[in-house]
């Protein structure tokens, strides 16, 4: 089984996406409205900031979860016992950024959180009705006025030979959130878990949109969608001695939002954040 980009332009497109997501747990886009200029500026841009020193200057806060995260403080993922090999940037609209790097940052932002309400109401119309049924509300409102949607940049940087023993870029993992937009980074790597337990190779191809679902919309639709165990491996060969730079926007629902009687957004987020370490 592989991942087959849908055309976003189809006529059938968001039954098609919305298949993909519940047989997979994942949906790739082409043709998408995303621009890849934009993408590859805010990847240049960013590369220069990780090989720079003022990275430091912007450390994370704890409380609010914004800003740099250095390698030293990258997420274990649960039930692993290594760091990921990667650092990152935590981008809200309201919390601390280099004030260069703001608009660009700023304005894709926008423009994915646009699409990715335009996906939630795909995914709401093609879920049966029953599954429907348990939404607390449409899922494309969820997010609406949400300031807890976040834009990760993350930066693997190149592998030098003498990492910890089976260290990778990002262990397998499955996304806290509702879904989770992500443009085909600048390198291979990223794979998903398959129902097999096989691994399969996520299309890289620069104008392809990864989509995924997250714990949050597997929790509100009652496990009808899965939430996809996926990771980062390390590159062979040359390929070490390149960065690697990712862009992925997870969709989160206001805190009040209800997505089960078990849990809100609010309730969801801290517990799997006490679980990661980071809080």
């Amino acid at each position: 089984m592989q991942l087959v980009a849908v055309d976003y332009n189809a006529e059938n497109a968001d039954k098609l996406f919305v298949e993909s997501l519940r047989e997979t747990g994942f949906g790739v886009l082409k043709n998408h409205p995303l621009q890849q200029s934009m993408v590859q500026e805010i990847y240049d841009a960013w590369q220069a900031f990780f090989d720079s020193e003022e990275k430091h200057q912007y450390l994370y806060n704890k409380h609010k979860q914004d800003g740099f995260f250095p390698t030293t403080v990258s997420e274990v993922a649960k039930g692993n016992t290594q760091k990921d090999i990667k650092e990152y940037f935590h981008f809200y609209p309201w919390g601390q950024c280099p004030e260069p790097l703001r608009p660009l940052l700023a304005s894709y932002y926008e423009k994915a959180n646009t699409l990715a309400r335009e996906l939630l109401g795909w995914i709401e119309k093609n879920s049966p009705e029953e599954v429907s049924a348990k939404y607390s509300q449409p899922l494309s409102e969820m997010i609406k006025d949400s300031d807890q949607t976040l834009l990760r940049v993350l930066h693997y940087p190149p592998l030098k030979g003498d990492e910890e023993p089976d260290a990778i870029r990002a262990a397998a993992h499955e996304d806290i959130n509702l879904i989770t937009i992500l443009p085909a980074a600048n390198e291979p790597g990223l794979q998903v878990k398959a129902q097999d337990g096989s691994w399969l190779e996520v299309p890289c191809d620069f104008g392809n949109l990864i989509v995924n679902i997250g714990d949050m919309l597997q929790e509100a639709s009652g496990h009808y969608f899965p939430s996809t165990t996926h990771r980062v491996i390390n590159p062979e060969n040359v390929d070490m001695t390149k960065s690697r730079i990712s862009l992925p926007l997870f969709l989160h629902p206001r805190p009040e939002v209800v997505l089960s009687e078990r849990h809100t957004a609010d309730s969801y987020l801290k517990e799997r954040l006490r679980e990661l370490g980071v809080i």
